[in-house]
């Protein structure tokens, strides 16, 4: 009689969230030894206009798709600002870890691309005649948010509040804190310009998206997780 004996497997390091946020630091200090001027042409040039994408230029069907489908890619990598880099690699670093862990490299990369992508389509539908360019990897990580909240429902995460003279650490539901972002998304996304040139649909879109495609992907996740247990 054969017996089938589960064999554990390692899991492995987890490589491309460092790697992804590696990328989008080297382009932000690229941009920022670039000349303001330049800066901004470097900007349209490889960020996704929402005009340009909705209405595009005459030509070659291939190159002017091809063309939208690059700029959509590259524009994940480019930040306008400090605040605005900083704030998503540390969304990525804390959601996409685990994320991860749970699904492999191949998923997470495909999350965060093809999310990224989606979600910045959707921010040119919310903007369709903005002739300035949608970038930065929020979409792309706010699908990472949505995988993370698939996978671990009743996960808790630390958060460190200030209270008075000290500092103290609570053990909080990631979904209640997921769910309070989300409704300040809508609530800026309603309020729209009011709150900054932010493409806030490309939040709730990525969001969306992540936790739909990390839906039907738990049981490959537990698998995985038990496997290497």
């Amino acid at each position: 009689m054969l017996i089938r004996i589960e064999s554990r497997r390692a899991l492995g390091p987890r490589w491309v969230t460092p790697l992804l946020v590696l990328a989008c630091v080297l382009v932000y200090l690229a941009l920022a030894w670039v000349a303001p001027v330049h800066r901004l042409a470097l900007l349209l040039d490889w960020g996704s206009v929402p005009h340009t994408l909705l209405h595009p230029p005459a030509g070659p069907w291939w190159q002017v798709r091809g063309n939208a489908l690059l700029h959509l890619l590259t524009a994940l990598f480019i930040h306008a600002d400090l605040p605005h880099l900083v704030g998503n690699m540390a969304f990525l670093l804390i959601f996409g870890l685990p994320v991860e862990r749970a699904l492999g490299a191949a998923w997470l990369l495909l999350l965060f691309v093809l999310g990224g992508m989606l979600a910045n389509i959707a921010a040119a539908l919310s903007l369709p005649h903005a002739v300035m360019p949608v970038i930065g990897a929020s979409g792309a990580v706010s699908a990472i948010v949505g995988a993370y909240l698939a996978l671990f429902p009743r996960a808790h995460l630390g958060v460190v509040l200030p209270l008075g003279a000290y500092l103290e650490f609570l053990r909080v539901p990631a979904a209640l804190l997921i769910a309070a972002w989300i409704l300040l998304q809508v609530a800026f996304s309603l309020y729209g310009p009011g709150f900054g040139a932010i493409a806030w649909w490309a939040h709730l879109a990525g969001f969306g998206l992540g936790l739909v495609c990390g839906l039907p992907l738990r049981a490959h996740a537990r698998q995985r997780l038990r496997r290497a247990q």
